[in-house]
């Protein structure tokens, strides 16, 4: 089954949600949003025409302040039909608060969420809510931010501990077997 297919079954499905789709890339991605992303991924699971059985993995990309927006990328794959799938949803980097965006969990769809979910949250700033264990999964529970997120600001020192970098400052690569990550 090719993408045309797959989204003319998720639409008809869903008739109500506002998807959309990004063709233009050699790997075509279907646009979902956030709110709907469970279900629709409920869906590409337990379909028998479909079953995507295993999510490969969730990537997040953080767009950065001038956009303003961050995206979670889904990458699937039907085992028996030997068919791959990719679906994303875009929104807000903060809400009005400057709370972190919060995205449903797909981790009662596919187990493996779990760990991907875990690594967007630690490292982006993504809550997956409904997850059943979001706690960092890199990082020290007590390390402050997220620190692949465009506008985070590295800390000169961590417990009291000088952390090096590249340039000498703060904000650059870290080097060295020693570095704090």
């Amino acid at each position: 089954m090719n993408f045309q297919e797959i989204t003319s079954l998720i639409v008809a499905r869903f008739p109500e949600l506002a998807i959309d789709a990004d063709t233009k890339n050699p790997q075509p991605v279907l646009i979902v949003p956030k709110e709907n992303i469970a279900e629709v991924c409920q869906f590409l699971h337990e379909d028998n025409r479909l079953f995507f059985d295993f999510l490969a993995c969730i990537t997040a990309i953080d767009n950065g302040p001038g956009l303003a927006t961050m995206e979670v990328i889904y990458n699937m794959t039907s085992i028996p039909y030997q068919t791959d799938f990719t679906i994303k949803s875009v929104f807000p980097r903060n809400n009005p608060e400057g709370d972190l965006p919060v995205v449903p969990t797909v981790s009662h769809i596919w187990r493996t969420a779990e760990w991907h979910e875990r690594e967007a949250y630690d490292l982006m700033g993504i809550y997956f809510e409904g997850h059943p264990d979001l706690r960092r999964i890199l990082l020290p529970e007590d390390w402050e931010g997220h620190p692949l997120r465009k506008d985070y600001q590295a800390r000169e020192r961590y417990h009291g501990i000088y952390v090096r970098y590249e340039d000498g400052g703060p904000g650059q690569e870290l080097v060295g077997p020693d570095h704090t990550l």
